[in-house]
């Protein structure tokens, strides 16, 4: 997910696994010419790793590639993208903490990445899906202040509650943003498991609800995310 240099010759990367979840380990020679790492611990490449505990670090013995994803995550696009999926699974997720159908979700969003001919499009899905994987996935079929059933009517995004409002329980001094039915209908769609007619095309209004909701548990707006939104917007 990350890298960053160590002396002269060796990297420090943030891996995401599935048995272990998120680790730092130290990858050493490998920026020299001629390491056997060469082309292998690139970004959003899925490996198989050996490694063997070191005082502070695990340290990579070796990497086979299982699947790689670098050469077709390296044009803008893609790259931006992949980048906004890595820094949220980065920043949601514990150290030392094996979470699989976290790993799964992303693999299957870094390999649409590099693949679908709009991939600034995957994000609202994966960002809705990890939220529900991570247990804080925002209530869409009632309102998340009375707890009441919505009915087939605009609702509004309270992203501080972490869901949606009904007019009765909406704070009028405040200027939520709001949900019309279809769009309401969109987010529900794109925070379904896969199969369960779920979609991956967010509506702009469904887009906008799930970059508050991700800010809102974050604590702040990605980085990678507001690089990809303003790269669009000079589309």
């Amino acid at each position: 997910m990350r890298r960053r240099q160590l002396g002269e010759a060796d990297r420090i990367v943030t891996l995401f696994t599935r048995e272990h979840g998120k680790l730092e380990a130290v990858a050493k020679g490998v920026r020299r010419p001629r390491s056997h790492f060469a082309g292998r611990l690139e970004f959003g490449n899925e490996c198989d790793f050996e490694m063997h505990r070191g005082r502070s670090l695990d340290v990579i013995v070796s990497a086979e590639i299982l699947r790689a994803y670098w050469s077709q995550v390296v044009q803008p696009e893609r790259y931006a993208v992949a980048s906004a999926v890595a820094e949220l699974l980065d920043a949601f997720c514990e150290p030392q903490l094996a979470m699989p159908d976290a790993y799964d979700l992303t693999m299957g969003a870094i390999a649409a990445t590099a693949t679908v001919p709009a991939p600034s499009e995957l994000l609202p899905r994966f960002s809705l899906r990890l939220l529900d994987l991570l247990g804080v996935a925002p209530p869409l079929e009632s309102c998340v202040r009375c707890g009441r059933a919505l009915a087939d009517e605009s609702v509004w995004l309270d992203a501080q509650s972490g869901g949606v409002v009904h007019d009765g329980c909406r704070e009028r001094w405040r200027d939520l943003p709001e949900l019309p039915l279809a769009d309401l209908e969109n987010l529900r769609a794109l925070a379904r498991p896969k199969g369960a007619q779920a979609t991956v095309r967010a509506t702009p209004r469904a887009a906008a609800a799930t970059q508050e909701l991700i800010a809102h548990h974050l604590g702040r707006r990605p980085k990678a995310s507001l690089q990809l939104h303003e790269g669009n917007a000079h589309r």
